[in-house]
C-alpha cells in the first residue's frame, strides 16, 4: 500500500502536511527542513521542486522557488538531498512538481530517482487527465508511483468521480480557485464547496490546501477533509524565523 495511504488509514482526521521548496532558504537546507518537520511530528511532507514557471503557486512560493534556483538547485541536487535524508527520515514525503520538469529530466530516469529516494507519491498539477490515462498511469504503475489529482470549486462531479476512481493516496482539494497563498478566514462560499464534496461520499481521502495558514483555518478544513496542507504561511515563517523555529510554527497549528 502507498505510504501516504497507510498514514491516512492509521489516522483518519486532522492530518497535517507541510509544503516547502527544496533548496530554500539556502541550497543545502532541504534535509534540515525535512528533519525539522519530522521532529515536529507532521504527518507527511510535500517537497516542492523549484521551477521557473510554477503556474499553481502564489507569490510567496514563487519567490522561494526563484531563490532556490538562484541558490543553484536543480533536480539532480534535490534527488541527492532526498537520498541523503532517506537514511534517517521517518516521515513520508510527497514530491510536487510540474510535467515539463519530468519531461526534460526524462520520464524513466525521473521515476527511478523518485523510487530510489523512497517516495511513491507525486503531485503534478498540470498533468492533463487524458495524458494520465493514455500514458502516465501505466508508467507510474510500473514504478509503484501514485499520482495525486487536484479538484477545485469548478471541477464537475463527473470529473471528481473519475479522479476518485483513480486515486490511491488522497485527492488534493483546492480550497479556492486562486493560486496558493495565505488568505485569512475560510469563507461561506468555500464551506458550501466543502460540504458539496463531502456529501458526495467519495471513497478517497480528502486533503485540503491553498489558503490554509493557521490553527483556525486548519481546524475548519479538517471538519470537511481528512487533513490539510500548509505551504505559503510556513515558507514565510521559515524565511523570517529560520529552521530552528520550525517546531514553533507547527505547534501554533496543532495546539
Amino acid at each position: 500500500m502507498n505510504l501516504i495511504s497507510n498514514i491516512l488509514k492509521e489516522k483518519s482526521s486532522n492530518n497535517l502536511s507541510i509544503y516547502f521548496t527544496a533548496g530554500f532558504p539556502e541550497l543545502h537546507d532541504t534535509t534540515k527542513v525535512i528533519q525539522g518537520l519530522s521532529n515536529a511530528k507532521v504527518d507527511f511532507i510535500e517537497v516542492g521542486l523549484p521551477y521557473s514557471d510554477p503556474l499553481a503557486d502564489g507569490p510567496t512560493i514563487q519567490k522561494s522557488s526563484q531563490k532556490a534556483l538562484q541558490n543553484g538547485i536543480n533536480l539532480d541536487i534535490v534527488f541527492d538531498q532526498l537520498l541523503q535524508i532517506k537514511r534517517t527520515n521517518k516521515t513520508p514525503l510527497v514530491l510536487m512538481g510540474y510535467l515539463n520538469q519530468l519531461l526534460k529530466y526524462g520520464e524513466e530516469k525521473f521515476c527511478q530517482k523518485v523510487v530510489d529516494c523512497g517516495i511513491d507519491t507525486l503531485i503534478l498539477p498540470d498533468l492533463p487527465m487524458v495524458e494520465y490515462e493514455n500514458h502516465y498511469q501505466s508508467l507510474f504503475n510500473s514504478y509503484g508511483i501514485t499520482n495525486v489529482f487536484l479538484i477545485t470549486p469548478q471541477t464537475t462531479d463527473e470529473r471528481i468521480l473519475k479522479i476518485d476512481s483513480y486515486t490511491e493516496s488522497f485527492i488534493y482539494m483546492v480550497a479556492s480557485s486562486a493560486i496558493t497563498g495565505a488568505k485569512g478566514e475560510i469563507s461561506e462560499e468555500q464551506i458550501a464547496y466543502f460540504e458539496r464534496i463531502k456529501s458526495m461520499n467519495l471513497r478517497s481521502k480528502l486533503i485540503i490546501g491553498f489558503g490554509i495558514s493557521d490553527h483556525q483555518t486548519f481546524s475548519k478544513a479538517c471538519e470537511y477533509g481528512h487533513g490539510a496542507i500548509i505551504g505559503s504561511a510556513f515558507i514565510e515563517h521559515l524565511e523570517k524565523k529560520g529552521i530552528d523555529k520550525i517546531d514553533e510554527f507547527i505547534g501554533s497549528i496543532i495546539s
